[in-house]
């Protein structure tokens, strides 16, 4: 700041501790209010507000506190909604608009308790606020250890009459070998082994979009755009052509288990519709190969994401190429405590689901 234009701006220009600033310019903004305090200035003298900030300065007996929770307030900002001037892109609020603003003006004295008041009661919720962080954070962590206790065995019991793991992979396979793991920390519970994505499902992926290819049918296809964690937002689905052999390749169908290749990588969700949609190249298809919980694998996947453990290889796209994922090396309990481990999982979840939505209340 060059000193020297300092005394061009006359008093009554800067701006003073008590000031209620008003956004008067921007769609979304304009209405927008704070409350002045000189101490934001550090070595700076003064600072004066450009032409898009209005500036309400109270008289004596007028607390600039209450002035500022009443101009905040849904009385307030109702009033400056509905006292915009200007187009649709760009809304104006006019001081002349403030300034005719109707204000309960209680005495003073009664202004500093409300003030007072306000001040406490915004406290509380500050500190309501840093809590409710905190529980969501531990619910979070309570998840995971969760899905940890989950895949090593630690959460529902074990059956020994149960026939082994390796066993309902010899069903798929006579000559299945185990898998290592070295992402596994501690030994496998009795009648688990170590698998490959590829050895328990059949996996394809979907269909380039190509603007130019007009043979086959128009079908409705996903992309990862629609497919979240656990869920599938399906706002907007788009179509392109599919031949009867892309049909059959790129179908997805209820129970399949749908995963990311892309942008968020290994991002996954089981299709839970009783129609069939499409996939685009980004989805991997994952179908079973023989009876298993698909939900379980689900579970090793959301873990595996948020142990780091998938991630994708490449120079200008990350991606889980299908080599990588039919490679991915997972834990594989019995069938039956497959599912043991799920209900238990969703229990669980349901109590932790049910905190999380009671503070977003």
């Amino acid at each position: 700041m060059n000193p020297s234009t300092l005394p061009k701006w006359p008093k009554e220009y800067r701006l003073k501790t008590g000031d209620v600033l008003v956004n008067s310019t921007g769609t979304g903004t304009v209405g927008r209010t704070r409350l002045f305090n000189e101490q934001v200035l550090g070595p700076y003298p003064f600072v004066v507000p450009d032409s898009h900030v209005s500036v309400v300065r109270t008289f004596n007996q007028i607390s600039s506190e209450y002035v500022f929770i009443l101009l905040s307030s849904e009385y307030g900002q109702n009033y400056f909604a509905d006292n915009l001037a200007g187009s649709t892109n760009q809304k104006e609020l006019y001081i002349a608009s403030i300034a005719e603003l109707q204000v309960p003006l209680p005495p003073i004295e009664e202004q500093l308790r409300i003030a007072e008041q306000v001040s406490t009661l915004e406290d509380n919720i500050k500190i309501l606020d840093e809590e409710k962080i905190k529980i969501q954070s531990f619910v979070n962590s309570t998840k995971a250890k969760i899905l940890e206790l989950a895949i090593h065995g630690k959460l529902v019991h074990q059956d020994s009459s149960e026939e082994p793991a390796i066993e309902l992979l010899k069903h798929i396979n006579p000559d299945f070998t185990p898998s290592d793991n070295l992402h596994y920390k501690g030994n496998l519970p009795k009648g688990w082994c170590f698998s490959t994505i590829g050895d328990l499902f059949q996996h394809n992926t979907g269909k380039a979009l190509n603007g130019r290819e007009r043979d086959g049918d128009g079908l409705r296809y996903i992309t990862t755009s629609n497919l979240y964690w656990d869920r599938f937002d399906l706002t907007e689905v788009r179509t392109m052509p599919f031949t009867e052999v892309e049909k059959e390749k790129c179908r997805a169908t209820k129970g399949d288990l749908l995963v990311c290749e892309g942008g968020d990588i290994g991002r996954a969700a089981i299709w839970p519709y009783d129609y069939d949609v499409m996939i685009q190249n980004h989805i991997h298809r994952l179908r079973p190969k023989t009876n298993l919980s698909v939900r379980f694998f689900y579970y090793i996947f959301l873990l595996y994401k948020q142990q780091g453990l998938i991630g994708g290889k490449g120079i200008a796209i990350l991606g889980l190429s299908s080599r990588e994922l039919d490679r991915m090396v997972v834990p594989v309990p019995p069938v039956e405590e497959q599912h043991r481990i799920v209900a238990g999982i969703k229990t669980l979840f349901t109590v932790l689901e049910e905190i999380q939505t009671g503070l977003e209340a």
